[in-house]
């Protein structure tokens, strides 16, 4: 049988599955058995695209992560105005999505949308004047 010309599989597809039985049922209703089922395939398809299921969870703490907004630092508002807003942005993710604030709450780890969000507030309180170590 020839293989699919569309992948069954990817990395967006299986970060969305996850985050959605995240959203409706907790962390705990997370395993690479369950998520296979989900997505319709065998359990040791999803290692092609992530090593463990922690691994899926970052992505979905990082998934949730890319939706806080971050234009605020670009458009010229002042800090305080800025840092208001991108809280207000920050919550709306986070309570749109309560059962992944666990994963969330460890920090930004190697996340790349966290580290986006953790470099623009930095960055924004720098160029406020703030000292390097306070902000």
């Amino acid at each position: 049988m020839a293989r699919p010309r569309k992948p069954l599989l990817s990395t967006d597809r299986i970060v969305a599955t996850a985050r959605e039985l995240v959203d409706a049922e907790g962390l705990a209703a997370v395993s690479t058995r369950r998520l296979a089922a989900e997505l319709g395939v065998s359990g040791p398809s999803l290692y092609n695209h992530f090593r463990t299921k922690d691994e899926i969870l970052e992505a979905v703490a990082d998934s949730v992560s890319a939706q806080v907004d971050l234009s605020m630092f670009e458009d010229g508002r002042d800090w305080r105005t800025a840092l208001h807003d991108w809280a207000v942005s920050y919550r709306a993710a986070l309570r749109a999505h309560p059962n992944i604030v666990p994963v969330l709450a460890h920090g930004p780890g190697r996340r790349p949308a966290a580290l986006r969000l953790a470099d623009a507030v930095y960055g924004a309180m720098v160029d406020a004047g703030w000292p390097p170590a306070q902000a």
